[in-house]
């Protein structure tokens, strides 16, 4: 007797609300998650809000990593010490740089080096650890700052 075969469904595919990605189940994961943390009703309403095309801000003069999260502030994410390491050292180029996450449009927030400060959402948001890991990679490998922009937008945006 021949078994019926199994429904393949496309990896993109979600059967109850359609198509899906990787930045989707983050967003509404972080979305969940934020839920949960003291006052993160506020972020999580802007999760994954405002995508689309946004302009870059233009990095603040004399901007410094003196508010960029230290080793002691990450001692529940050990995994992610290197990286707020080398946002440390190139605040200038994170600072000119819009996250991608949607956390940009929550209030406080000014550039990607915003999400290595104050609560440091980068702990825990795997685009704002993406976009620092890329921005680093390419300043290191001599990218201007508008060459950074555009390879995260491809990315991430």
């Amino acid at each position: 007797m021949l078994k019926p075969k199994a429904q393949v469904m496309p990896v993109d595919q979600n059967p109850v609300s359609g198509p899906s990605s990787r930045r989707t189940f983050v967003g509404i994961a972080l979305g969940m998650l934020a839920a949960l943390l003291p006052g993160g009703g506020r972020l999580s309403a802007t999760i994954g809000a405002g995508r689309g095309p946004h302009p870059h801000p233009t990095p603040r003069p004399g901007i410094t990593s003196a508010k960029v999260l230290s080793h002691e502030d990450l001692a529940s994410a050990p995994h992610v010490i290197d990286l707020f390491d080398q946002i440390r050292e190139i605040p200038e180029i994170a600072d000119g740089i819009r996250c991608q996450c949607g956390c940009a449009d929550t209030e406080g927030f000014y550039s990607l080096l915003s999400c290595y400060e104050s609560d440091g959402m980068a702990r825990f948001c795997e685009i704002c650890q993406g976009e620092g890991r890329m921005a680093y990679r390419l300043h290191k490998a001599g990218e201007s700052l508008d060459d950074i922009r555009a390879a995260i937008d491809a990315r991430f945006g």
